[in-house]
């Protein structure tokens, strides 16, 4: 059973059916959501997460009691104020999406949204993190929250799996191998999105986490992209089968020559399939030198 909008859903709705009234209220009850979960997190912060109750945290932000039941749940909801508007935008983003586009493209385009969102205010995303790594509660609010992302990730390929006409060949599977793609491309997604905001939040919240998001896009798109669509960009070089040659002799010659390289030399890293000849893993290494 679908669970209700929140709030915070229902304002973000709200907000593109009517006008400019509708989008102040909306702001004023963002800035609430906002003001409530500082309090929250500074509570946690000094006197621990068991410790606080939600009354404290409504004094501290200068409302009654019912009032913060009337933007979220609970105490541990609190520590997470922009999510729902962040799945209402990506669902958004999903939706109006061009049916020429990859899905698994649209799909990267919508987890960006949501590392932009942790991005936005770094200060309060570690604090948040570091919390989060103390307190077993939060740690499974914030899984329950991840995977309303990949749900909806998931549900978004499975629509376009219906529209065949649309999807590139090599993802024209039929059967059950529809949802299966589906389902391990959004978990896919997902994980290197979380993977690369773990390794930044532990950073201190410093460094390019956009450019660090991306080059995990292309592992990904390598990964599951057997031929890439037209325009879109993909490290490595695509090599056909050779059958040319004794791979296994070749490619030992050419590890000891590897070794014997100079220390000022650039380094090389490929990635290949474990199932890929070795005949084919040594064209493509000496593609890659050949560039």
């Amino acid at each position: 059973m679908e669970r209700e909008q929140s709030s915070a859903e229902q304002d973000a709705r709200t907000v593109a059916d009517h006008g400019p009234g509708s989008r102040r209220a909306a702001a004023q009850r963002q800035q609430m959501r906002q003001d409530l979960a500082a309090a929250a997190m500074d509570l946690f912060a000094t006197q621990g997460y068991e410790e606080t109750t939600v009354d404290q945290i409504a004094a501290a932000a200068g409302v009654a009691r019912r009032t913060f039941f009337r933007y979220f749940r609970s105490k541990e909801e609190a520590i997470f104020p922009d999510h729902d508007d962040t799945l209402v935008r990506v669902a958004d983003l999903l939706a109006s999406a061009e049916p020429d586009e990859h899905p698994l493209d649209v799909v990267c385009r919508g987890i960006k949204e949501v590392l932009r969102m942790y991005a936005s205010t770094p200060a309060v995303s570690v604090a948040r993190y570091q919390l989060i790594r103390q307190v077993p509660a939060l740690r499974e609010r914030e899984i329950a929250v991840v995977a309303r992302y990949e749900r909806l990730f998931t549900r978004y390929l499975l629509g376009r799996f219906d529209a065949s006409d649309t999807i590139p060949a090599t993802w024209q599977h039929g059967g059950d191998d529809d949802s299966m793609l589906a389902e391990v491309s959004a978990a896919a997604v997902v994980a290197a999105h979380n993977h690369v905001l773990r390794r930044w939040l532990r950073a201190g919240g410093h460094g390019d986490v956009e450019a660090q998001l991306e080059h995990s896009f292309e592992v990904i798109r390598g990964t599951f992209w057997a031929t890439p669509p037209s325009g879109v960009r993909r490290r490595g070089t695509v090599v056909t089968p050779s059958a040319s040659g004794d791979a296994a002799t070749a490619l030992e010659l050419g590890a000891a020559s590897a070794l014997s390289a100079t220390p000022g030399g650039e380094v090389l890293i490929t990635v290949a399939r474990t199932d890929a000849p070795l005949d084919v893993v040594l064209d493509s290494i000496k593609a890659a030198f050949n560039r």
